[in-house]
């Protein structure tokens, strides 16, 4: 008789193989300059997916009442993707009508191009997915990303998407 894997080890093994893909998407999506300044990483374990919920509940005061609904919606993940960027000198003169640092514009923008490419590769295996503001603020809180931005990225695979139709905490 054959080796029989059962629905809910075969649905974490696939998110592991999202994530790891996503950074994978992440790490060789096109940069400015070539200069690679994008980092990653995955929580994966319900402790620490607990820990990260708190710290947000603790930041909402500060930061707004989203970050307790957002609390929730990591609570209910089983992972979540960290994505975040270094901001560094890359060596662009700033055109004289930008605002904003030439340097700085394209590490962040990197940042976007990266989360873009992550949360496409999980789109494209079928793994709902979140950006969220709000993540990434309490994972740099808790020191879980070495950048200077971060962004979260809570993942799921269940019967319906857990990230349509959130509520507000009461």
């Amino acid at each position: 008789m054959g080796f029989l894997i059962d629905e809910e080890t075969l649905r974490a093994e696939g998110l592991l193989e999202a994530a790891r893909l996503m950074a994978v998407a992440a790490k060789t999506a096109p940069k400015a300059r070539g200069v690679d300044n994008v980092v990653t990483a995955l929580v994966a374990d319900r402790g620490e997916l607990e820990r990260l919920a708190s710290k947000m509940e603790e930041l909402a005061p500060l930061y707004g009442e989203f970050f307790k609904r957002d609390a929730e919606s990591v609570r209910s993940s089983s992972a979540v993707f960290l994505v975040g960027c270094r901001l560094l000198k890359l060596g662009l003169e700033t055109p004289k009508r930008w605002g904003l640092d030439a340097d700085l514009v394209n590490c962040l923008v990197n940042l976007g191009i990266a989360i873009g490419s992550a949360v496409k590769t999980a789109q494209l295996l079928n793994v709902d997915n979140r950006v969220m503001f709000s993540v990434g603020v309490a994972a740099q809180e808790l020191g879980l990303l070495q950048a200077d931005v971060v962004y979260g990225i809570p993942l799921s695979v269940a019967a319906k998407n857990i990230y349509f139709d959130r509520k507000w905490p009461r």
